[in-house]
């Protein structure tokens, strides 16, 4: 980096020149997550993806980096690069006790329908300051993000810690493998002090967002059956019940129809004063962005609460219930007078962070299939995935956050709670209880990460990738 050349224009020449190439690349790739692309090893798809990223970070590499691709039995790979410590107190050791990792991951969500004329799914279009297509902000540019943070420092003869990058393959599919991985690679991962996770989402993209917690879930499907077979509808309705009407009572079961607060006990949990706090705070600074950045169909302009405050909490840190699909229902063309056999619904209960997910899983299935009206035939099989509600903040982290978000956004930065999952978090959490976590991301207004029209918003990424690069910088000073 020449004299001249500020940090962030050095991260922007390699986002402009590198990254982003790179990302329009990938975003062709059809890598559907597991749970979507059962067949993802005959495909290839994923390997594909994981070839591409593997040989821009090996060209892109720092002095002493490695770059391995991990494949366990029957699990989806890892790619895992390890980066010795520059100019830090272990970096003539090469210790891992204080390490630095890095995560994101490099699988995707489905097509969806639904995008803009001129878009898709794996057409990578850019307009202006965004990147269209699937995968790319959630969460393809991680890879290149954080080793680019790492080049950074090196090119401003900056300190840094030992660093781990570790892009998973199945994070969309609750990250199955995932703890097979930090098992085996227990030894490599060494003991994080900092974990650095950029998955995640923002409130706008004028500032630095911090994740301050994760809601969990409860994933599954319902299941009411009423005969072997349709038959005829003016000949069984009003003898046979129908399996839709059980299932809409069964629903009742969780929530509250007018107002979708959820009824069981077992998916509450009180909410942090601090968290409330910042909530508040978000309000203040968003301010009907809460709920206007939202995509609302005609009229549908009111929210489910007139408090902002209660709107953020609502999405962070309470339980909440989605239908996400449905099977048994033919298509509308194709919809004849017949009683159908059954009905199943797909369930996506949101938990609290703090919530067990286990018992979750165990109320709602105890719920659902108890005395089941007209004695039918009642399933529910899922499973869950821990919240996370992150640990006090260091104080070097949160000065080295402030100062990052003024120095690149030229505004504080804000903590916030996710609605969303990310499964390792809570691993991690567990797994090293004394680490720092700074977890942040692009996914901001109109982003639509999961859904049509999903796009990157490249300012943002550049400029998340210089704090990166100044936060890594700051943990390897804190102990001077």
């Amino acid at each position: 980096m020449s004299t001249t050349t500020t940090p962030l224009q050095y991260v922007e020449r390699l986002w402009d020149d590198s990254i982003v190439p790179t990302l329009v690349d990938y975003i062709k790739i059809p890598n559907k997550s597991q749970d979507f692309d059962p067949q993802w090893r005959e495909h290839g798809h994923m390997d594909r993806a994981v070839a591409l990223i593997e040989g821009w970070c090996k060209e892109n590499a720092v002095p002493g980096m490695t770059v391995e691709v991990v494949r366990l039995d029957n699990r989806g790979p890892v790619i895992l690069m390890e980066v010795p410590a520059r100019g830090s107190k272990d970096a003539s050791s090469g210790t891992s006790d204080d390490t630095v990792l890095l995560y994101g991951h490099l699988d995707k969500q489905p097509e969806m329908h639904g995008w803009n004329e001129g878009l898709g799914p794996w057409t990578p279009v850019q307009r202006d300051d965004r990147l269209y297509g699937r995968g790319g902000a959630d969460d393809g540019y991680a890879a290149f993000a954080s080793l680019g943070a790492i080049k950074t420092l090196h090119e401003r003869g900056k300190a840094h810690a030992r660093c781990v990058i570790l892009i998973e393959s199945g994070e969309e599919s609750g990250s199955p493998d995932l703890p097979a991985y930090i098992e085996a690679l227990a030894d490599r991962i060494g003991k994080p002090s900092l974990v650095v996770c950029l998955d995640s989402g923002c409130g706008d993209y004028e500032r630095m967002w911090c994740t301050t917690s994760l809601r969990g879930m409860v994933n599954g499907t319902l299941n009411v059956q009423v005969l072997l077979e349709g038959v005829h509808s003016g000949d069984a309705s009003g003898i046979v019940p129908s399996s839709f009407r059980i299932a809409r009572t069964l629903l009742s079961r969780l929530e509250e129809e007018k107002s979708g607060r959820i009824l069981l006990d077992a998916l509450q949990s009180d909410i942090p004063a601090q968290r409330k706090e910042q909530a508040a705070a978000v309000a203040g600074v968003l301010d009907t962005a809460v709920y206007d950045k939202f995509p609302f169909a005609g009229g549908t302009k009111k929210p489910m609460h007139d408090n902002l405050t209660e709107l953020v909490l609502n999405r962070t840190w309470r339980p909440t219930l989605s239908v996400t699909g449905a099977a048994g229902l033919p298509a509308l063309e194709n919809a004849g007078n017949v009683l159908r056999p059954y009905t199943s619904l797909k369930l996506s209960l949101r938990l609290p962070p703090n919530c067990p997910s286990e018992s979750a899983v165990a109320a709602v299935k105890v719920a659902l299939e108890k005395d089941p009206p007209y004695g039918a035939n009642v399933t529910f099989e899922g499973d869950g995935a821990d919240g996370w509600n992150a640990p006090p903040l260091a104080d070097w982290l949160g000065a080295s956050v402030a100062r990052a978000s003024r120095t690149y956004f030229g505004n504080d930065a804000v903590y916030m709670g996710e609605g969303g999952s990310i499964p390792f978090m809570a691993m991690l959490g567990r797994k090293f209880p004394e680490a720092q976590f700074l977890i942040t991301g692009v996914l901001g207004p109109g982003s639509n990460a999961h859904g049509p029209n999903e796009f990157l918003h490249i300012p943002t990424g550049k400029k998340l990738t210089a704090c990166v690069a100044d936060v890594l910088a700051d943990h390897a000073e804190r102990k001077r």
